[in-house]
């Protein structure tokens, strides 16, 4: 039976209209961060700026060190967050596939729990700074994203789906034990899932400030979410100073507009670097328990 495989035009321009239509956003990003706040004020946005000014960006280099160093912590604390949670989160699943495991349930259960229960802010505080004390160092910015629910269910389901039992049966037989089955034979064959997880959790390190504003207070340990959220937050305040400080007509106007886009360029930049490269995978760790057979 002869498959056919030519492309239908219509399809292509489809998607092709879908795709430019999703950098639409980023365009518009762009383009603000580079225009004259009282042209935005007065245009709103527009895919080409009325008057070309890159007062934001000015603004935001006058604490050029401060940045640079923020984007080494945030660049640290992703990393090795990333690394270490797909670790922890893998041998969880792992453990957790094993129909042989006798606490298989109980942590199954414990994990449910953990989706639809909180502890609370305070109780989640008290815990890493009275019983940890990883106030102030880079620890209190990683351990708290290190294990998440919905990553172990994923990659549970892809080890019960995607990896066969006899093949971990026959490792066994040969000699392999739990470790050296873990190691040399169900992290190569987890990629796609591995590459969809550590995306995600990339992607939570990456713009996570909250946990700097809780447990940061040396600023030489800022993420850079946190840092600019701050630099916004200051911003605000002294355009509010000023107005308070001049009449109506004379209001002085800090470029808002333009810094919030102007943060944003700053801050998508590592994520758009490494997406690509993690595309082939994350479509295809996308689609793990949607076709069995």
């Amino acid at each position: 039976m002869s498959t056919n495989k030519r492309t239908n035009p219509l399809i292509i321009a489809v998607l092709s209209l879908f795709s430019l239509a999703c950098l639409i956003p980023f365009w518009l990003v762009l383009t603000v961060s580079i225009a004259d706040e009282k042209e935005v004020l007065k245009h709103g946005y527009s895919f080409w700026p009325q008057k070309f000014s890159f007062v934001a960006y000015q603004y935001l280099m006058q604490d050029a060190e401060k940045i640079l160093r923020a984007y080494g912590v945030s660049i640290f604390v992703t990393v090795v967050g990333v690394v270490v949670s797909l670790f922890v989160t893998s041998a969880m699943a792992f453990a957790m596939s094993r129909q042989d495991f006798p606490l298989r349930g109980a942590l199954s259960f414990y994990i449910l729990i953990t989706m639809l229960f909180s502890g609370g802010l305070l109780p989640w505080y008290l815990v890493y700074t009275r019983f940890l004390h990883v106030q102030d160092t880079l620890l209190a910015l990683i351990i708290p994203g290190l294990i998440g629910g919905f990553n172990v269910i994923i990659m549970r389901t892809f080890f019960t789906t995607s990896i066969p039992p006899s093949l971990i049966d026959s490792a066994q037989i040969d000699g392999a034990s739990e470790y050296r089955t873990y190691f040399s034979i169900i992290l190569p064959l987890s990629l796609p899932v591995m590459a969809t997880i550590g995306l995600f959790i990339t992607v939570s390190y990456w713009n996570d400030w909250f946990t700097s504003l809780v447990f940061i207070q040396n600023e030489k340990l800022f993420s850079l979410q946190y840092l600019l959220n701050k630099t916004l937050m200051n911003a605000s305040f002294l355009q509010s100073i000023a107005n308070k400080a001049y009449s109506s007509t004379a209001q002085v106007t800090q470029p808002l507009e333009s810094i919030r886009m102007a943060m944003a360029m700053i801050a998508i930049g590592p994520l758009v670097l490494v997406f690509p490269f993690l595309q082939k995978y994350f479509v295809k760790g996308l689609t793990v328990g949607a076709v069995k057979g």
